[in-house]
């Protein structure tokens, strides 16, 4: 359940900023398909990609993992 939040949170940042996901994950330095993975919940980031995710999209680790 854990990796859907964080999907939807990447996600919705991600569209915020106004980044395709293509975009993206080139600037994360992973594949389409594994940025498209951890959107839809089936993969968890592991830390070192949330640190990319949060500096990418200059939020914090809390903004990103807050439910609010």
């Amino acid at each position: 359940m854990e990796e859907l939040i964080w999907g939807r949170r990447i996600r919705a940042f991600r569209k915020l900023k106004g980044y395709t996901q293509e975009e993206f994950a080139k600037m994360l330095g992973v594949s389409v398909s594994v940025l498209g993975e951890v959107e839809r919940g089936t993969r968890e980031p592991g830390d070192d990609l949330v640190k990319r995710v949060t500096q990418a999209l200059n939020v914090t680790y809390d903004e990103l993992t807050s439910i609010n």
